[in-house]
């Protein structure tokens, strides 16, 4: 799938890894739809790199209804990137009692029900594009996490959330195949992203040297450029990615 021309949409497209990938495609000539929450900082990134900014809480159809009508708007969509997420952290029992359902609830519909429901109405969309010379209507990644196969302390609800992410990665893309959608899952590492950022400096770095190589903090750039890659390779398909360094997550 080339990019050049080409409409996609990123969840989570206003920081992080989605401010990333948004700057790379728009860099590489495609016309980018930023669907997130942070309106402000939403449409600054919009205007610094020609994009389209639409307030958007993945979990809720119509907004995600929203976005999709945007983008097509802009022409032929083919490309959607889920990098809107959420990571609170609570133990199953901790010191105030059982972990809050409310809370694990509130992450199952942003981190998968979200991820999904812009899979589905993207796919929609999707499959009445003529296809490319490659047979493809469309390419979809979506972002899961080395924590959906190592969980931390604390992470009962983000890694189930992603762990869903990752279970569904293959049925979506076999169930897509005859329409000539791929669908891929990238699991990062620890990356440097605002999340993170609002850490202790100490213990940012004692992060980045648990990874084996490179002994850093992952980089938006470095997720972008396997979008990118994901993007133009039509043999990627129903896979996830682990992309950390060869990092394997301790309980704590």
């Amino acid at each position: 799938m080339d990019i050049q021309g080409k409409v996609f949409i990123v969840t989570g497209g206003a920081s992080g890894l989605g401010e990333g990938t948004a700057r790379m495609l728009a860099a590489e000539g495609g016309r980018v739809v930023i669907a997130d929450m942070q309106t402000e900082r939403g449409e600054a990134v919009a205007r610094d790199i020609g994009a389209t900014f639409v307030r958007c809480d993945v979990s809720q159809e119509a907004d995600a209804q929203a976005v999709v009508a945007q983008a097509q708007a802009l022409g032929k969509l083919v490309g959607l990137v889920n990098c809107a997420g959420i990571a609170p952290a609570e133990k199953t029992v901790g010191k105030n009692g059982p972990h809050s359902l409310a809370l694990f609830n509130k992450v199952i519909q942003v981190n998968l029900v979200g991820t999904f429901n812009m899979i589905r109405l993207c796919a929609a969309a999707m499959s009445a594009n003529e296809p490319e010379p490659t047979g493809e209507r469309g390419v979809m990644v979506s972002t899961a996490s080395v924590a959906a196969f190592e969980g931390q302390i604390g992470q009962a609800a983000y890694a189930a959330s992603k762990g869903g992410v990752v279970g569904m990665t293959l049925p979506i893309a076999r169930d897509l195949a005859k329409l000539g959608i791929r669908n891929m899952t990238i699991a990062p590492g620890i990356f440097g992203t605002p999340m993170l950022f609002g850490m202790p400096k100490e213990v940012q770095d004692a992060l980045a040297a648990m990874v084996p190589f490179p002994s850093r903090l992952g980089r938006p750039e470095d997720y972008a450029k396997l979008v990118k890659h994901i993007i133009e390779n039509d043999m990627l398909n129903g896979e996830v990615i682990r992309l950390d360094g060869a990092i394997r997550m301790q309980p704590r």
